[in-house]
């Protein structure tokens, strides 16, 4: 079971790779633009209609093309095996101690269910995730 001080030191490592491996990416260019208003708040009120007539719900309709997705994959892989050579550098973490400024208010991070294992899925810490919702059963 991980310590107190391993759970920090996650904590803290997650949110510099999610800021500076992820979102300060091109992803910053796909999210910028108008937002989409919806009036019931689950979107099932917007449809789309693409250059055919073809009309769409919003919650049917990629919102990324392949390209784009291919780029962003690209360049997180870039910024992850860039940040893992790099972590060990004074000036580098000199770095990524002034950009955590940005994450004061971010939720800590909790055990992705696929990805924490069994031993990490029985944890009774306050990090301990919940199963995902299984489809069709109501839940």
């Amino acid at each position: 079971m991980p310590t107190d001080l391993e759970r920090k030191i996650a904590s803290v490592m997650s949110k510099a790779m999610a800021l500076i491996c992820v979102r300060n990416t091109c992803l910053e260019t796909l999210h910028a633009g108008p937002g989409v208003v919806s009036h019931t708040g689950d979107y099932s009120d917007v449809i789309v209609t693409d250059a055919n007539g073809r009309e769409f719900p919003w919650s049917e309709v990629s919102r990324i093309s392949d390209d784009e997705m291919g780029e962003l994959m690209r360049e997180i892989v870039n910024r992850l095996y860039s940040f893992q050579l790099r972590v060990g550098e004074q000036e580098f973490r000199d770095y990524v101690d002034q950009q955590l400024t940005s994450t004061q208010n971010w939720d800590e991070p909790r055990h992705n269910w696929n990805l924490a294992g069994r031993r990490l899925r029985e944890t009774d810490g306050a990090d301990a995730p919940e199963a995902p919702a299984t489809k069709g059963t109501g839940a």
